[in-house]
Protein backbone atom coordinates (compact mmCIF):
# COMPACT_ATOMS: atom_id res chain seq x y z
CA UNK A 1 0.00 0.00 0.00
CA UNK A 2 1.27 3.46 -0.81
CA UNK A 3 -0.13 6.74 0.50
CA UNK A 4 -2.46 8.63 -1.86
CA UNK A 5 -2.21 12.26 -2.75
CA UNK A 6 -3.68 14.51 -0.02
CA UNK A 7 -6.71 15.35 -2.13
CA UNK A 8 -7.57 11.82 -3.22
CA UNK A 9 -9.87 11.14 -0.27
CA UNK A 10 -12.42 13.78 0.58
CA UNK A 11 -13.02 14.51 4.25
CA UNK A 12 -16.69 13.53 4.08
CA UNK A 13 -15.93 10.07 2.73
CA UNK A 14 -13.30 9.11 5.30
CA UNK A 15 -15.24 9.23 8.53
CA UNK A 16 -14.20 6.95 11.37
CA UNK A 17 -17.74 7.13 12.73
CA UNK A 18 -18.97 5.31 9.63
CA UNK A 19 -16.42 2.57 10.17
CA UNK A 20 -17.32 2.14 13.84
CA UNK A 21 -21.03 1.97 13.04
CA UNK A 22 -20.39 -0.56 10.30
CA UNK A 23 -18.92 -3.23 12.57
CA UNK A 24 -20.41 -5.89 10.33
CA UNK A 25 -18.87 -5.99 6.83
CA UNK A 26 -20.38 -3.33 4.60
CA UNK A 27 -19.24 -1.68 1.42
CA UNK A 28 -19.44 1.80 2.95
CA UNK A 29 -17.56 0.85 6.09
CA UNK A 30 -14.82 -1.01 4.22
CA UNK A 31 -14.32 1.86 1.78
CA UNK A 32 -14.09 4.37 4.61
CA UNK A 33 -11.60 2.20 6.49
CA UNK A 34 -9.50 1.68 3.35
CA UNK A 35 -9.35 5.42 2.71
CA UNK A 36 -8.36 6.16 6.28
CA UNK A 37 -5.67 3.48 6.29
CA UNK A 38 -4.23 4.72 3.00
CA UNK A 39 -4.25 8.31 4.20
CA UNK A 40 -2.59 7.56 7.53
CA UNK A 41 0.02 5.13 6.27
CA UNK A 42 2.98 7.37 7.15
CA UNK A 43 2.47 7.39 10.96
CA UNK A 44 2.67 3.59 11.05
CA UNK A 45 5.92 3.70 9.06
CA UNK A 46 7.26 6.34 11.47
CA UNK A 47 6.40 4.14 14.46
CA UNK A 48 8.05 1.06 12.95
CA UNK A 49 11.15 3.01 11.89
CA UNK A 50 11.50 4.68 15.28
CA UNK A 51 11.67 1.27 16.92
CA UNK A 52 14.87 0.72 14.95
CA UNK A 53 13.74 -1.14 11.84
CA UNK A 54 15.08 -0.47 8.38
CA UNK A 55 12.94 1.44 5.89
CA UNK A 56 12.46 -1.72 3.81
CA UNK A 57 11.40 -3.86 6.77
CA UNK A 58 9.11 -1.13 8.11
CA UNK A 59 7.32 -0.91 4.78
CA UNK A 60 6.98 -4.69 4.53
CA UNK A 61 5.48 -4.87 8.02
CA UNK A 62 3.20 -1.91 7.34
CA UNK A 63 1.93 -3.60 4.18
CA UNK A 64 1.16 -6.80 6.10
CA UNK A 65 -0.44 -4.83 8.93
CA UNK A 66 -2.81 -2.88 6.71
CA UNK A 67 -3.68 -6.02 4.77
CA UNK A 68 -4.69 -7.61 8.09
CA UNK A 69 -6.76 -4.60 9.11
CA UNK A 70 -8.51 -4.41 5.77
CA UNK A 71 -9.26 -8.13 5.88
CA UNK A 72 -11.86 -7.15 8.47
CA UNK A 73 -10.79 -9.11 11.51
CA UNK A 74 -9.48 -6.40 13.80
CA UNK A 75 -12.07 -3.69 13.23
CA UNK A 76 -14.82 -5.87 14.68
CA UNK A 77 -12.92 -5.81 17.98
CA UNK A 78 -12.70 -2.01 18.18
CA UNK A 79 -14.18 -0.82 21.46
CA UNK A 80 -16.53 2.15 21.71
CA UNK A 81 -13.90 3.84 23.88
CA UNK A 82 -11.61 3.82 20.84
CA UNK A 83 -13.38 6.85 19.47
CA UNK A 84 -10.27 8.14 17.74
CA UNK A 85 -8.89 6.45 14.65
CA UNK A 86 -5.42 7.67 15.66
CA UNK A 87 -5.62 5.70 18.93
CA UNK A 88 -7.13 2.69 17.21
CA UNK A 89 -4.41 2.60 14.56
CA UNK A 90 -1.56 2.86 17.06
CA UNK A 91 -3.09 0.20 19.30
CA UNK A 92 -3.78 -2.07 16.33
CA UNK A 93 -0.21 -1.95 15.01
CA UNK A 94 1.15 -2.77 18.49
CA UNK A 95 -1.27 -5.71 18.72
CA UNK A 96 -0.23 -6.84 15.25
CA UNK A 97 3.47 -6.81 16.18
CA UNK A 98 2.80 -8.62 19.45
CA UNK A 99 0.81 -11.30 17.64
CA UNK A 100 3.63 -11.77 15.12
CA UNK A 101 6.18 -12.13 17.92
CA UNK A 102 4.03 -14.66 19.77
CA UNK A 103 3.51 -16.69 16.60
CA UNK A 104 7.25 -16.70 15.90
CA UNK A 105 7.98 -17.77 19.48
CA UNK A 106 5.54 -20.67 19.23
CA UNK A 107 7.29 -21.85 16.08
CA UNK A 108 10.69 -21.64 17.76
CA UNK A 109 9.41 -23.78 20.61
CA UNK A 110 8.29 -26.45 18.19
CA UNK A 111 4.64 -25.48 18.02
CA UNK A 112 4.74 -25.36 14.23
CA UNK A 113 6.21 -27.32 11.40
CA UNK A 114 8.56 -24.63 10.06
CA UNK A 115 11.88 -24.23 11.91
CA UNK A 116 13.02 -20.65 12.42
CA UNK A 117 16.40 -19.07 12.94
CA UNK A 118 17.22 -17.83 16.41
CA UNK A 119 17.39 -14.35 14.86
CA UNK A 120 14.10 -12.47 14.51
CA UNK A 121 14.11 -10.83 11.08
CA UNK A 122 11.19 -8.58 11.99
CA UNK A 123 12.54 -7.25 15.28
CA UNK A 124 14.13 -3.81 15.54
CA UNK A 125 17.77 -3.97 14.51
CA UNK A 126 18.96 -0.92 16.41
CA UNK A 127 18.55 0.45 19.90
CA UNK A 128 16.51 3.64 19.81
CA UNK A 129 18.30 6.80 20.87
CA UNK A 130 16.67 7.95 24.11
CA UNK A 131 17.34 11.57 23.14
CA UNK A 132 15.04 11.18 20.15
CA UNK A 133 11.27 10.81 19.97
CA UNK A 134 9.75 7.61 21.32
CA UNK A 135 7.97 5.41 18.78
CA UNK A 136 4.58 6.60 20.08
CA UNK A 137 5.64 10.25 19.85
CA UNK A 138 7.02 9.70 16.34
CA UNK A 139 3.67 8.19 15.35
CA UNK A 140 1.77 11.19 16.73
CA UNK A 141 4.11 13.69 15.08
CA UNK A 142 3.80 12.02 11.68
CA UNK A 143 0.04 11.89 12.20
CA UNK A 144 -0.01 15.63 12.89
CA UNK A 145 2.14 16.37 9.84
CA UNK A 146 -0.22 14.31 7.68
CA UNK A 147 -3.22 16.26 8.98
CA UNK A 148 -1.46 19.57 8.27
CA UNK A 149 -0.37 18.47 4.79
CA UNK A 150 -3.84 17.29 3.79
CA UNK A 151 -5.46 20.43 5.13
CA UNK A 152 -3.01 22.70 3.32
CA UNK A 153 -3.57 20.81 0.08
CA UNK A 154 -7.35 21.10 0.52
CA UNK A 155 -6.94 24.85 1.00
CA UNK A 156 -4.76 25.10 -2.11
CA UNK A 157 -7.36 23.28 -4.18
CA UNK A 158 -10.12 25.56 -2.87
CA UNK A 159 -8.17 28.69 -3.69
CA UNK A 160 -7.23 27.41 -7.13
CA UNK A 161 -10.87 26.58 -7.89
CA UNK A 162 -11.77 30.16 -6.94
CA UNK A 163 -9.15 31.60 -9.27
CA UNK A 164 -6.74 32.58 -6.48
CA UNK A 165 -4.16 29.86 -6.95
CA UNK A 166 -1.25 32.20 -7.67
CA UNK A 167 -2.13 34.44 -4.76
CA UNK A 168 -2.32 31.43 -2.46
CA UNK A 169 1.08 30.19 -3.62
CA UNK A 170 2.59 33.57 -2.71
CA UNK A 171 0.85 33.72 0.67
CA UNK A 172 1.36 30.11 1.73
CA UNK A 173 4.77 30.73 3.36
CA UNK A 174 3.04 33.11 5.77
CA UNK A 175 0.57 30.38 6.68
CA UNK A 176 3.22 27.78 7.37
CA UNK A 177 5.54 30.13 9.26
CA UNK A 178 8.25 29.97 6.62
CA UNK A 179 8.15 33.74 5.95
CA UNK A 180 7.67 35.18 9.41
CA UNK A 181 10.24 37.89 8.70
CA UNK A 182 9.60 38.38 5.00
CA UNK A 183 9.00 41.67 3.29
CA UNK A 184 5.23 42.04 3.43
CA UNK A 185 5.27 45.43 1.75
CA UNK A 186 7.08 44.04 -1.31
CA UNK A 187 4.76 41.05 -1.48
CA UNK A 188 1.69 43.25 -1.17
CA UNK A 189 2.92 45.49 -3.98
CA UNK A 190 3.60 42.51 -6.22
CA UNK A 191 0.03 41.30 -5.66
CA UNK A 192 -1.46 44.76 -6.23
CA UNK A 193 -2.49 45.13 -2.57
CA UNK A 194 -1.60 47.40 0.28
CA UNK A 195 -0.12 45.87 3.44
CA UNK A 196 -3.41 45.96 5.36
CA UNK A 197 -5.22 44.13 2.56
CA UNK A 198 -2.43 41.56 2.49
CA UNK A 199 -2.71 41.02 6.24
CA UNK A 200 -6.47 40.62 5.93
CA UNK A 201 -6.08 38.06 3.14
CA UNK A 202 -3.51 36.13 5.15
CA UNK A 203 -5.75 36.18 8.21
CA UNK A 204 -8.66 34.87 6.15
CA UNK A 205 -6.56 32.01 4.82
CA UNK A 206 -5.30 31.13 8.29
CA UNK A 207 -8.86 30.97 9.57
CA UNK A 208 -9.93 28.76 6.68
CA UNK A 209 -6.85 26.57 7.15
CA UNK A 210 -7.70 26.04 10.81
CA UNK A 211 -11.26 25.09 9.84
CA UNK A 212 -9.92 22.53 7.38
CA UNK A 213 -7.59 21.08 10.00
CA UNK A 214 -10.56 20.66 12.34
CA UNK A 215 -12.53 19.00 9.54
CA UNK A 216 -9.71 16.60 8.79
CA UNK A 217 -9.44 15.67 12.46
CA UNK A 218 -13.22 15.32 12.81
CA UNK A 219 -13.14 12.77 9.98
CA UNK A 220 -11.07 10.50 12.24
CA UNK A 221 -13.32 10.74 15.30
CA UNK A 222 -16.43 8.88 16.30
CA UNK A 223 -17.60 11.84 18.41
CA UNK A 224 -16.88 15.25 16.89
CA UNK A 225 -17.22 16.88 20.31
CA UNK A 226 -13.68 15.62 21.01
CA UNK A 227 -12.14 17.67 18.18
CA UNK A 228 -10.66 20.24 20.59
CA UNK A 229 -8.94 17.51 22.60
CA UNK A 230 -7.48 16.01 19.44
CA UNK A 231 -6.37 19.47 18.27
CA UNK A 232 -4.34 19.78 21.48
CA UNK A 233 -2.70 16.42 20.74
CA UNK A 234 -1.84 17.71 17.27
CA UNK A 235 -0.29 20.94 18.61
CA UNK A 236 1.73 19.00 21.19
CA UNK A 237 2.94 16.53 18.57
CA UNK A 238 4.08 19.34 16.26
CA UNK A 239 6.16 20.81 19.08
CA UNK A 240 8.05 17.50 19.43
CA UNK A 241 11.21 17.14 17.38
Amino acid sequence: MSPPSPASSHFNTTRWSRVVLARDPSTEGREALQQLCATYYAPVIAFLRREGRTEELARELAHDFFATVLAGGSIAQAEQSWGRFRSYLLGAVKHFLSHRRQAALRLRRGGGETPLSIDDDEAPIAVADSSQLSPDAAFDREWALTVISRSMEALRLEQTAEGRGEEFARLQPWLSGEAAHGDQAALAASLGMNVNTLKAATHRLRQRFRTLVRSEIAATLEDESTVDEEMQVLFAALRNR
